[in-house]
């Protein structure tokens, strides 16, 4: 039975992590938080301080990759001339987009969102569209550096199972 036991509180963990990351490229569960659910989960079951150092290493590892995940594909849209107001109309239609069509509303509502906002500004069709493929690419970069947060969580998971 302990035996058991102990197989779960390594398994369950490890499930949701795997799911965690599946959201993070299938934007239905919160992608990130779930991962780190899994290794709080992980950490409490262990109750070792080896499980406590990799859950605080795990979130110092999400808090960053959230903070890039805004930054780093916003700088870029900017410099590429997709102005703040365009980004944050975009975000809203992507929150529709998100409950209107299931799993891909929120990408399929932001990048139109970025298209309908530009032709709205410049009535230019090649301009908007150019800055709709930035806002695409800006978009797989947060995927991006979101799933890289996730893996090396889930590395830092591994590792602290097999220390233990």
């Amino acid at each position: 039975m302990d035996a058991v036991a102990d197989g779960a509180s390594v398994l369950v963990p490890a499930l949701l992590i795997v799911v965690g990351l599946l959201g993070i490229v299938i934007p239905v569960l919160p992608g990130l938080p779930v991962v780190v659910g899994g290794v709080l989960l992980w950490a409490v079951l262990e109750g070792s301080a080896l499980g406590w150092g990799i859950l605080v290493a795990s979130v110092v590892v999400a808090v960053a990759g959230f903070a890039l995940q805004y930054l780093v594909p916003g700088r870029r849209m900017r410099e590429q001339g997709v102005s703040s107001s365009t980004l944050a109309i975009a975000v809203l239609i992507g929150i529709v987009g998100f409950f209107v069509i299931p799993v891909v509303g929120a990408l399929v509502g932001f990048v139109l969102g970025i298209y309908v906002v530009e032709l709205g500004r410049g009535r230019d069709r090649a301009q908007a569209w150019t800055r709709t493929k930035h806002g695409l690419v800006a978009v797989l970069h947060s995927i991006g550096i979101e799933l890289g947060a996730g893996l090396v969580i889930a590395a830092l998971f591994v590792a602290g199972v097999v220390a233990a």
